[in-house]
């Protein structure tokens, strides 16, 4: 009896490619979506995710932008500088709640073990509202004083400085009562209850006066209530 031999047919493993879809402003996507595909998309240097929305803002200007953008992380990192225990970031990623997730141009957060709210995650972004938020707006029409300025007081960022170029105007809002209020003005200063001895100089700021703005909030780092601020920090992280 002969014995046919039958050749084997192999069959082609076919390999699924799973697409990351586009990352596209007015999307509604959860925190954990948004990540996913924002992570997948490298060339977009910034998204936001407000109220389970996506936002993208427009190419940044220079004098619109940039510039005093510059001025504010700079004023900021003078003052971290002089107060250990509060630290400052520039446009990193902060988790608010599971549908919103923010890139601030500027914020100042208290360190968890001095008594702060938000804490830095294991892949390195912050959960949680940190003390103190400013974003520059190009105008009082933007989102920034809008959506983000309620997400932000639900959230229970206790100050936030929102500075709208076209106007040329100034809001410091303070949360009191879980609703924002403005801090007054007072010969052309505004000065933090949050953080003691963060001084704003406003016409320095708006007349690109950097020396002056600085000179401002090296003021207020020499003053009695800084110097207060810093000793409840450091007793706080004794405890």
């Amino acid at each position: 009896m002969s014995t046919v031999t039958v050749p084997k047919i192999s069959h082609p493993v076919q390999t699924r490619i799973v697409e990351v879809p586009p990352l596209n402003p007015g999307d509604y996507l959860t925190r954990a979506e948004f990540e996913r595909i924002y992570e997948a998309h490298p060339e977009i240097k910034k998204a936001e995710l407000l109220e389970g929305v996506v936002y993208m803002p427009s190419p940044i200007g220079i004098t619109r932008h940039s510039e005093p953008h510059a001025q504010l992380i700079t004023w900021c990192g003078v003052y971290a500088a002089a107060t250990p225990g509060v630290r400052l970031g520039d446009n990193g990623t902060v988790r608010l709640d599971w549908e919103n997730e923010v890139q601030p141009d500027a914020f100042l957060w208290i360190e968890t073990e001095r008594g702060g709210k938000a804490r830095l995650t294991p892949d390195d972004y912050l959960e949680g509202a940190p003390e103190f938020i400013a974003e520059v707006a190009a105008s009082s029409a933007a989102y920034d004083l809008h959506i983000k300025k309620r997400v932000y007081q639900r959230s229970g960022v206790q100050e936030y400085l929102a500075i709208q170029m076209h106007e040329k105007r100034v809001d410091w809002f303070v949360l009191q009562e879980g609703v924002y209020t403005n801090l007054p003005e007072e010969n052309k200063m505004i000065k933090s209850k949050v953080f003691p001895g963060l001084w704003l100089n406003v016409e320095a700021f708006w007349a690109g006066n950097i020396a002056q703005l600085l000179a401002t909030v090296q003021e207020g780092i020499a003053s009695a209530e800084h110097t207060e601020f810093v000793t409840r920090l450091q007793q706080k992280e004794s405890q």
